[in-house]
Parts: C-alpha cells; sequence; structure tokens
C-alpha cells in the first residue's frame, strides 16, 4: 500500500508518527505520508517536526515515511502563498482538504488548491468535469478515499476523472490504528467506484508515481 493522506497527534489523529509508521510497516506497506491538518497557524509547527520523525524512521524500517500536510479549511485565495510555504518548509506531499460532502468546506476550495498545484484535492465531494479537467492540465491527482463520510462521493469522482483524464489516487485518511487497510480493501474501495480492474491497477501506479515524485523533488 502507499498511502499519501494520514494523520498523527499532531492534529486530530491519535498516534504519534512513530506508531502511526510502525503500524503501517506491519500492514505492509511501502511508502506513507504524514500530511496533518494545518492553516496559516501551525504549517511552521507540524511540518519541521514530522520531517525529523519521517527521516529518521525510515533510516530504521523498511519503509519510506514522507512528510506532509493537509492544508484544511483555508480560505481559497490563500492557497498559493500556503502551498508554497509548505513545500519551503520541507513538505514533500501537499494535500488540500476538498470540498466533502460531510463537511461545511468554503465553496471554491476545489478550484483553488488545483489551481495553486497542490499534489493531492482529497475527497473533492462533487467535483465538477470543468475542475477535473483542470486537476488533469496542472498535474494535481484526485482521491479516492476508503475514509467513512468522505467516501460517499467516491464514484462520482471517479467518474469526473474518468470523463476529464484527471489521474486518480487512493488514500486512507488514517485517524485511528483501525483506518489503515491492505492493498486488497483499497483495491475494493476502487471497484465499488465503479472502477475496472485494469483501471484501479492505474490508480496504484498513480500513487507510486507521486510518491516517487515527491522524493525526487527532495533528493
Amino acid at each position: 500500500m502507499i498511502d499519501l493522506h494520514t494523520h498523527s497527534l499532531f492534529s486530530d489523529g491519535v498516534l504519534v508518527p512513530s506508531e502511526l509508521v510502525r503500524r503501517a510497516v506491519m500492514n505492509g506497506y511501502e511508502v506513507i505520508a504524514i500530511t496533518d491538518h494545518a492553516d496559516a497557524s501551525n504549517l511552521d509547527f507540524i511540518i519541521p517536526r514530522v520531517t525529523a520523525a519521517c527521516r529518521e524512521l525510515g533510516k530504521r524500517w523498511k519503509i519510506r515515511a514522507l512528510p506532509g500536510i493537509e492544508l484544511t479549511h483555508v480560505p481559497p485565495e490563500t492557497f498559493g502563498e500556503l502551498t508554497r510555504k509548505a513545500r519551503s518548509l520541507g513538505a514533500m506531499v501537499v494535500v488540500a482538504h476538498g470540498e466533502t460532502v460531510v463537511e461545511p468546506v468554503h465553496p471554491g476550495t476545489n478550484r483553488a488548491a488545483i489551481e495553486a498545484g497542490v499534489d493531492i484535492l482529497a475527497h473533492p465531494g462533487l467535483i465538477t468535469k470543468a475542475e477535473a479537467a483542470l486537476a488533469a492540465k496542472n498535474g494535481v491527482c484526485l482521491e479516492i478515499t476508503t475514509r467513512k463520510g468522505h467516501s460517499l462521493t467516491n464514484g462520482h469522482v471517479a467518474k469526473m476523472a474518468e470523463a476529464a483524464g484527471a489521474r486518480l489516487v487512493i488514500d486512507t485518511d488514517t485517524h485511528e490504528p483501525g483506518d489503515l487497510v491492505s492493498d486488497e480493501h483499497a483495491r475494493n474501495v476502487l471497484l465499488g467506484a465503479g472502477l475496472s480492474a485494469k483501471q484501479a491497477d492505474r490508480v496504484f501506479r498513480n500513487s507510486r508515481d507521486l510518491a516517487e515524485k515527491a522524493l525526487r523533488r527532495f533528493a
């Protein structure tokens, strides 16, 4: 499993980075990104600490641990500035908290995040075909999620991505130990979203490609 959207207790997760990564190792993960929730108030607090943890854990265990961030419920017009700041602080994966149907996310967040060039637009809810096309143009991946609630629109997201040629990735949005999943479970979620087995394989490749891109960016 390559999972580029998880949370530690630096935001609303329940595990310190070491336990989160250790549990990922025991679940057979190849790559995990720790992408705690952030806005302008805490980017400079979270990213250096997660970076230090990921650097040490990656040396000790057979897994690639990547420091990242999830820009969450921020004013849409601030995405560009915050994305640049996150990268300058060392975030290898920048996730945007998309317009999920189960939270009051500000309208326009999906488009603003895509225009800012984040890596992943998480749980983008009822994303439009035009937004999906812009994601394809800007190289932003759209997320299929295994997380309850946010996953209600997986089928719609898959349909819009396929119509617009946008790349999909699959992540867990892990907050607790039980949120980590196997490859088999992730594949079933993809199939449940209406993707074919061949399309599901492509999603797994997209996640791998994005992880490799992140590693090259900070090599």
